[in-house]
């Protein structure tokens, strides 16, 4: 029972430091006209400046049977949390709202939880939104300038 608790505890620790990234790559592959998962792997980190960083996938709906029959398949990983089937999976991504909600493949290890995020503190299109005006406003004058040319 420690053990399920501690799990959930560090993988909420995970979401709630991570929503921003999460709720963007949702939007972001949400928005190229599909409905998909977000795949975070811990394995391997970049460490960096700023410290570690995670591999963040979107896998849309047409392509997530395969991915999850395949990166499931292999001998080493474990789904936790009850167990589900890769058909759960696929029905959440199915019906889920994709301006309040994200569903989470989170790849620890050997082990994999299904994390259905729903009616976020901040939706997915404002997690977005927010990446995107942070990241402009961090860029060099010179892209910025570059950019602005582009456009005129």
């Amino acid at each position: 029972m420690t053990s399920t608790i501690d799990n959930q505890d560090w993988q909420q620790d995970f979401v709630a430091t991570n929503l921003l990234a999460i709720g963007s790559n949702a939007w972001r592959g949400y928005s190229t006209g599909e409905r998909g998962i977000v795949v975070c792997s811990l394995n391997n980190p970049a460490v960096g400046v700023v410290g570690e960083s995670f591999k963040a996938y979107f896998i849309p709906r047409s392509r997530l049977a395969a991915f999850l029959n395949a990166w499931l398949a292999a001998p080493d990983t474990v789904i936790l949390q009850y167990h589900h089937m890769n058909s759960h999976i696929l029905h959440a991504v199915d019906t889920y709202n994709p301006t309040k909600d994200a569903i989470l493949l989170l790849e620890s290890g050997h082990y994999a939880s299904f994390i259905y995020l729903r009616n976020l503190p901040i939706t997915p299109i404002q997690c977005y939104e927010c990446i995107c005006k942070e990241w402009t406003e961090f860029q060099p004058q010179s892209c910025l300038d570059k950019e602005k040319l582009r456009h005129t």
